[in-house]
């Protein structure tokens, strides 16, 4: 009796399944960190050196390394005060989505109300809505309400694009806690609130970290909405870095080392919570 003949997809993936894939996924990963690294070290190089020779040149004269980009970029008001707005921005947004999602999750996993499936379909349609479609009536209602410029409108303005994905990921997460579980703490004289923070807020830890992760990337890397919506005193790094390469020749150890930490910042994020973040995108997509 003959073995049974396997596809060709399936040799394919045994055979790239070994020590060869893994050399091949690591050349990877090195080309992908290339950009960082170069960018770190123009981080470290005076002015005169960036503008003598690209930053491989480090590794014949190491010399040139020196923390005296970050001291001037420490002494910049503008940079650094676009940093304090970052994190005023950044922070608000994200823990309003999670907050915010969380609570409309729960409502449409786990409570019976009329129209609930309508709305979530409606909820569903908006995850496809760009951001540009809402540029101009978010401006004029901001002009109306007199908080154009200001750091509230960006605020809100990411927290309102951020709850679609946030309570489709949470919804779907919300959906697979069994039901016995949350009738047990219902038997057990659980409200609503005290269900929803003692028991679903516990069980749905991954995919909240996984949001604010997402979120957070997202809302700290943004410089459309900002550009739009904030004005000089409420923008953040983003905006700052931008204004600041119309003087690319005078100030781009300011830009190395500016554009430096406003990376390794969200990438270090991202890098102590990937764990979480991959298994709450998972989670999320299997309903």
């Amino acid at each position: 009796m003959t073995a049974p003949r396997t596809s060709l997809p399936t040799r394919l993936a045994a055979r790239l399944s070994g020590g060869t894939m893994r050399l091949v996924l690591l050349l990877v990963a090195l080309l992908w960190l290339v950009p960082t690294l170069g960018l770190l070290i123009s981080s470290l190089r005076g002015p005169t050196d960036i503008q003598a020779g690209g930053w491989w040149s480090v590794f014949t004269r190491p010399t040139q390394l020196t923390l005296h980009n970050y001291a001037h970029l420490m002494g910049n008001t503008a940079i650094t005060h676009s940093l304090l707005n970052t994190v005023l921005i950044t922070v608000p947004a994200t823990l309003l989505v999670v907050l915010i999602g969380a609570l409309a999750a729960y409502a449409f996993a786990l409570m019976e109300f009329p129209g609930r499936d309508w709305l979530f379909l409606v909820l569903i349609g908006l995850l496809v809505v760009p951001v540009q479609v809402a540029l101009i009536p978010v401006t004029d209602l901001y002009a109306k309400l007199g908080i154009f410029g200001s750091m509230v409108g960006v605020v809100l303005f990411h927290t309102a694009f951020g709850l679609p994905f946030a309570i489709f990921l949470l919804r779907n997460f919300f959906a697979e806690i069994p039901r016995e579980l949350l009738e047990a703490a219902r038997l057990d004289g659980a409200g609503e609130l005290r269900l929803f923070a003692r028991v679903v807020l516990p069980l749905g830890g991954p995919a909240i970290a996984s949001l604010g992760i997402f979120q957070f990337l997202w809302v700290w890397n943004d410089m459309l909405v900002a550009l739009i919506f904030a004005n000089s005193d409420s923008a953040p790094l983003t905006v700052a870095l931008q204004e600041q390469t119309r003087q690319f020749g005078s100030n781009i150890d300011v830009l190395s080392s500016g554009a430096f930490i406003s990376m390794v910042i969200p990438l270090a994020v991202f890098f102590a919570f990937q764990r979480q973040f991959v298994s709450g995108m998972m989670a999320g997509a299997l309903k």
